[in-house]
Parts: structure tokens; sequence; C-alpha cells
């Protein structure tokens, strides 16, 4: 029996190291999987944070194929982006036939659709799947926030799990939960997590959790049980630091320094070259685990 994606708490929107040769390190991306699956963390594999849309549709699938393979025992999720509905459809057709538990469907990218736009591609998506499906409002990526009335249609749809709010605000998230409140909410900014965890979030899906799966884990815990004011500072700080440059550029790096990953490369557009230096990303990783090995 596949894992009920409905008793995780924390997704990790996981990276996908490269060799120096720009070809995906499965060796390693299979270590990053097995990492997560011992924390208990569910998994997200070719979201933004795994830089899905700089792989060929080749690569997506084998990853798919290899990730489906190892019978993790967490829920693993496969992020769709793309604004092309025909091979967008055809991508479905074939996860459909792997082994996994759910998709993280972003609001189509770069086209910025309106409210029938997005009714209507989500819709589409939906209706080509048979697992649980978390859409995933990200207006800094897409271009346009997804609209509250498009995610009060798609929540009756049998598929419609779960929404990813990555908005950066509590009245948004508020007004999304207002529009579809059978639905459950994650939040999709580590920052974030203590106000949306007292607005009604069940989890997070995470960047951090890459470089720290087992204090990420713990974070999410307290904040959802109403005790993360002691931590949340840290917390924002940590999290703050992985996003000065573009997201996974800062993750990678500091995943290299800890030895998770042979080397923080990412494919262009995307450049460690925007990184200016590590010297935050080190302070947070020595923070982080000198909070946990102080619980």
């Amino acid at each position: 029996m596949r894992p009920n994606p409905n008793h995780t708490v924390l997704y990790t929107a996981v990276v996908t190291p490269f060799t120096n040769e720009g070809t995906v390190a499965y060796a390693e991306f299979e270590s990053l999987l097995r990492t997560q699956e011992k924390a208990g963390n569910g998994v997200v594999v070719l979201g933004s944070t795994g830089e899905g849309l700089a792989l060929a549709d080749e690569e997506k699938r084998e990853l798919v194929r290899f990730t489906a393979a190892l019978g993790l025992k967490v829920p693993v999720l496969v992020g769709v982006g793309g604004s092309q509905l025909p091979q967008t459809l055809d991508f479905l057709r074939f996860t459909e036939n792997q082994a996994i538990d759910g998709y993280l469907m972003p609001v189509p990218l770069y086209a910025k659709p309106g409210l029938e736009g997005q009714t209507e591609w989500f819709t589409a998506l939906l209706e080509a799947v048979n697992r649980p499906c978390m859409i995933y409002n990200v207006p800094s990526r897409a271009g346009v926030k997804l609209h509250p009335e498009a995610l009060r249609r798609l929540s009756a749809h049998r598929n419609a799990w779960s929404v990813k709010e990555a908005s950066g605000s509590v009245e948004e998230f508020r007004a999304y939960r207002a529009a579809a409140p059978q639905m459950a909410f994650y939040s999709g900014d580590d920052a974030l997590m203590p106000e949306f965890a007292s607005e009604g979030a069940v989890g997070l899906v995470s960047v951090a959790s890459n470089a720290w799966p087992v204090e990420t884990q713990r974070f999410v815990r307290l904040c959802l049980e109403g005790k993360s004011e002691t931590c949340a500072t840290l917390w924002k700080f940590a999290s703050d630091s992985l996003f000065t440059a573009s997201n996974p550029v800062p993750v990678k790096a500091l995943m290299a320094l800890q030895g998770q990953i042979s080397r923080a490369h990412t494919r262009a557009p995307l450049s460690l070259k925007d990184l200016k230096n590590t010297e935050g990303l080190e302070q947070s990783d020595a923070a982080v685990k000198s909070w946990y090995a102080s619980l």
C-alpha cells in the first residue's frame, strides 16, 4: 500500500543534484530521498526547487521512474509545471502509470491566466489523474495569483486535496481558506509557517528541509502545536538565508558545504555566481543545528 499524503505534515521540495557534466547525479539523488524518508518527510520531485523546468521531457520521466522504483515509505508528489496543456496532459498519462502518490500543480507560468483560464487549466489536469492533487499558489513565479473563485470552483473536484499557499500574505491565506474550507492547506513559505499554522495550515512544503530534514520536521511540529514562539525568529533568519539568491542556488550551496551533494551545480538560467558569499548560510546552519541539539 502506498503512503497516505494526508498523514504527512512536511514535504521537502527536493533539489536535483547534477554531475560535473550537467546530468542528474542519481546516486546522490537517491541519498537525498532516503534522508528525507528516514526523517519521515514526504518529497516533491520536479518542483521549482528541483529545477523541473530546466529538465528535458525524457529527463523528467526518467527521474520519476527512478523515484517510483525506490519504493519510498513516505508520500511522493510530482511537480507539474509549465503552461502547455497537451504536453502536460501527456506527461500526466505517463506519471499515472508510476508508483507515485499525488501531484503538485502550480498556476501556469508566464501566461498569467485569469479566472476562467485557471479554472479550465486545473479542471483539465484534475480530470486527467486519479491521485490527490495539491494546487500551488505562487504569484512570485507564476506572475499572477490563484483566483479565490477558481479555487472555490475546483475544491469540489474529487482530486482537489490540498493547497500550497505561497503568497507571502496571511490575509491572502485567510481568503483562500475561506474559499475552500474543505481542502488541506500547507504553507509554501518556511518563514511564515508559525503564522500560517495559527490560521489553520496542516503542514509545510519546504526548501529548508533539504538542508535540515529532522530539524525542520521538529519546527513544523512545534508550529502545529502552537509552541514556536521561542524559535520563530531563528527559523525566519535561517529561511531568509536560503533566498539571498534565486532558489535553489543558496540551498544547493549549503548542501554542498554540508557534504550532502558533491557540487552546487545548477542549470541555466540559474548560476551559483549570483550567490555572493556563504557566510549567512554557514551561520544559519550552525544556529539551526545548535537549536536542535538543545531540545
